[in-house]
């Protein structure tokens, strides 16, 4: 049996799924495109087309003054809706925990 996941993978959507992951942690001041081209080692056009993509899907927005790039709230709030989850996932397991722990006392 032969692996075919590498013929699915697109260099162009990697790129953008890299970009995703360089621009978080930098919310608060943004990046500038050439320090996005920089760390990301792609050309200052690929940058432009992909912050451009990412802009239209919400999930990119340039800052007003400084024209520097964060992640957008689209994708800030997958994370939180993603940790909302975990959150409730949790409170289940410790309610389940406690209605069906061990009691000492019950012995």
């Amino acid at each position: 049996m032969t692996d075919d996941a590498g013929k699915y993978i697109s260099d162009a959507q990697q790129r953008l799924l890299e970009l995703i992951q360089t621009l978080a942690g930098h919310e608060l001041e943004g990046l500038a495109p050439g320090d996005i081209s920089k760390l990301n080692a792609c050309s200052p056009s690929q940058v432009t087309r992909d912050l451009a993509n990412l802009k239209a899907f919400g999930w990119a927005e340039q800052l007003p003054v400084t024209n520097r790039w964060r992640l957008g709230p689209d994708i800030v709030r997958i994370a939180t809706r993603h940790m909302a989850v975990l959150d409730r996932a949790q409170r289940k397991v410790d309610e389940l925990r406690s209605r069906y722990g061990s009691n000492d006392s019950d012995r």
